[in-house]
Formats: C-alpha cells, structure tokens, sequence
C-alpha cells in the first residue's frame, strides 16, 4: 500500500468523525477530493521540479500520531530563545496545555481543537480560507491534522513580548507524518512578534507537512521568524499563506540551517490598499541538505508594496531552490515590487537553481528582480588574509558579510544572536556574531 493509499484509507476510516460539524466536514470532503486527484507532489510538476519527495514517501509513516504526554520541559527548553516570552508548544501534532505558557488574558493562544469548540465562528471564517483548496500538500493537511495552535490578537493590542510557538516531534509512534495545523488571527492596529520552529528529538524519520494561515488586519504591523535547525532525519514542507488588510505591513523571514528536505511555500495576498508585504530569508546548508523556497506575492490591488530578499550558502552536495513570483493585477496600479536572490556556491557538487518572475498586467508600476550565483571574492579575502586574518575566518566573515543583509527585519536581540551563532556553526569558526 502506498503513503497516499494509506492516509485516504485512514481517513475513510475516521470519516464519521468530523460528520458532526457540517462545515468542517464539507472542508475536509473538499480536501480528500483534491488529495485523491493529485496524490503528492511530483518533479514532473513546474512548481516542483527541482524537489523530489520520492525518498520521503517509500518510509512506513505513522499517519495517526498519538498525543504524547511525556515529554517534559526540560526536555525541549534548549529550543527556545533566551528570551521573555509566551510559549506555545505542539507534541507531535498535539497543542501542549502543559509545556506551554501563555500568562496573559489579553491574547488567545491555544489548540486548534479548543478553539474549534469555543471559538468556531472565528475559526471557520478564517479556516481553509486563506490557503489554497486546489494544492495538494495543503489538501492532505486539510484531512489529515489532529491539532495546532489557534492565535487571536484583538485590536490595538501592542504585544510586549513575542510568541514563541515550537513543535517537537518525539518519534513515539516511529516513523512519523505529523501534521500540524495553524490559524493566526491579528486584529487591527496590533504589534505583534512570533517566531516558529520545528524539531525532531528522535532518530526516527519524521516527516512535518504542516500549514498555517495568517490573517492581518488594518495598520497592524506583523512579524513571523521561522528557525529551521533540525536533524538530518527530518524533513518539512512548511506551507504559510498571509492575508493582509489596508496600511498593514507584515515581515516573514525565513532562517534554514538544518534538515534533510525542507520546502518553504510562502505566500501573500495583499487584498486592500497600501499593504506592505517583507519577505527575507537565509539558507545555510552543507552535506546533502536541501532547501527548497517557493514565494508568491499576490499584488490584488493599488498602492502596496513587497520586498523580497533571499540569500543562499551552500557547500559540499547541498543543494538550494528559490522560485519566487510576484503577481500584479491589472487594477493594481502604483505597485512597488522588489525580489531579490543571491548565492554562493561554496563547492563543486553544490547546486543552487533559482528563477524570479514577474507577472504584471498593471501600467504604472515600479518592479524588478534579479538572481546572482557566484563564489568568494578573491580580492577580498586576499586583502583581510593580509591583514593576518587566518583563511577560514576571513571566508566565515565574508559569507557573514554576504548574508546578514537579510537579517535587517529581525527585531528580537536573542533570536538575531541566536541566529548569529547557528552561522558561525555552519561555517565552523567561533566569531563572536552579534554579542
């Protein structure tokens, strides 16, 4: 029986269940339709060319994890920045009441399951609203989630310390398929800073196909940071979709170091006037990890703006994607859009294949893009080995140099420091980066 076999089969199985709400039994039908047509992504798909699941999907995943209570939080609490914050922790899939810390009445943050019961009408609204129906990876989410975390920041709710939400997969079913499922609701005129990370405690192969829809309303201003350190035996398809409102501006930055396939679906739709979407991201990658980005910016209407900014590092067999696409709609004149990807191959069976596009049906615009794939400058590092600086440094500053540029949006000291330290990591050197 095949992974896709299997997971229709299972939700065949549990199908009554989720017949008591009509609504989200109407998603959820919609969802197996499209999974059944599709199955997984596949190489011969434009969207994914460069990225295979094939190795991912001959494993015998669990595809119901059991909710595990064991964990501690001694456990986990090296994964968290060093930092005053509100927690948010899922368990294989599993919203965590008591790993989490959420000391506040003035935020809702808890599991999707809890919100569904007490805050459906909110839930739905927003549910399967903003992702995509018609793809397949988030159609299998559709049907397939148990939990995850239900954010609501109400209006002009200035938030004083950032949401740190971290899903740790145990292995305690063994090979797993955990699929968490994420709603944020933000209000209006709300500041707000969260910052997502996966990790695997197992060695085990996990395998997280998770999805979050985020809705931002007017003049709010909204910051998600993504830290992507996992182990070897973890692979995610990361998929986040932002709806934003008038005077917004919302900031996703996304921070790869670790894992063996990652794919990051990012998207945006600006759907009122005068929204600014940021988009910046880092990949660090050695061995044979790959990273896969794939950006859309969905300019529906006039007067908003995007910046996109994306830098790539790869050395022994890594290999990076980056595919962005910036959309501009005939009525959304006054559009500013700016994408941008940037590489260094560090080595000879690195690999980095990389396509920015522009889709633009609008006359008065201001839109470019561009890519570079390059190697070290050798004037450079020549003139700072001159200045008795050994090799290895001197390149682990030039690549810093390189890559910091898209850290600019990163507004929490200890995530920047935290970031800092898994680059010097990377590059093997111990240069004491943003202290």
């Amino acid at each position: 029986m095949s992974l896709k076999e299997k997971i229709v089969s299972t939700y065949r199985s549990f199908e009554e269940a989720v017949s008591g709400n009509s609504k989200v039994a109407d998603i959820k039908n919609k969802a197996i339709a499209v999974f059944e047509e599709k199955g997984f992504p596949t190489s011969k798909e434009e969207d994914w060319k460069y990225t295979s699941l094939k190795s991912l999907l001959k494993v015998d995943y669990c595809v119901v994890p059991t909710e595990n209570k064991e964990v501690e939080l001694s456990d986990i609490e090296e994964y968290f920045i060093d930092a005053d914050s509100y927690k948010a922790v899922i368990v294989d899939g599993f919203f965590s009441n008591k790993l989490s810390a959420i000391d506040t009445d003035k935020i809702t943050v808890s599991s999707m399951q809890n919100a569904m019961d007490i805050n459906s009408d909110l839930v739905l609204s927003h549910l399967s609203k903003i992702a995509p129906t018609d793809n397949s990876m988030v159609a299998l989410n559709t049907i397939s989630h148990a939990d995850g975390v239900f954010i609501n920041i109400p209006n002009n709710i200035i938030l004083d310390k950032p949401i740190q939400i971290l899903h740790i997969a145990t292995g305690n079913s063994g090979e797993t398929l955990v699929q968490p499922r994420n709603l944020i609701v933000v209000g209006k005129n709300v500041d707000a800073k969260v910052i997502e990370r996966h990790q695997s405690i197992t060695e085990n192969s996990i395998f997280t196909n998770t999805v979050t829809e985020i809705s931002v309303d007017e003049n709010s201003h909204y910051y998600h940071y993504k830290v992507q350190n996992d182990k070897n035996n973890a692979s995610l398809v990361d998929s986040t979709f932002v709806a934003q409102n008038r005077y917004s501006n919302t900031y996703v930055d996304t921070f790869s170091f670790g894992g063996n396939i990652t794919r990051n679906n990012l998207a945006f739709a600006l759907n009122n006037e005068n929204a600014v979407a940021n988009l910046n991201g880092i990949s660090l990658l050695n061995e044979t990890q790959q990273v896969d980005n794939f950006t859309f910016v969905d300019h529906k209407v006039p007067n908003c703006d995007s910046h996109e900014l994306y830098k790539g590092i790869y050395d022994d067999a890594s290999r990076g994607v980056f595919t962005g696409k910036i959309m501009i709609r005939k009525d959304a004149q006054n559009t500013n859009g700016n994408q941008q990807n940037n590489n260094l191959v560090l080595s000879e069976k690195a690999q980095i294949s990389t396509k920015p596009q522009l889709e633009i049906y609008a006359d008065d615009v201001k839109a470019n893009h561009g890519c570079t794939i390059g190697q070290l400058d050798n004037e450079a590092l020549f003139f700072m080995r001159s200045r008795g600086i050994s090799e290895k440094e001197a390149k682990a500053l030039l690549m810093y140099a390189f890559a910091s540029e898209a850290l600019k949006n990163v507004k929490i000291k200890e995530l920047e420091t935290l970031i800092n330290k898994f680059i010097a990591n990377k590059l093997g050197v111990d240069l004491e980066f943003g202290e």
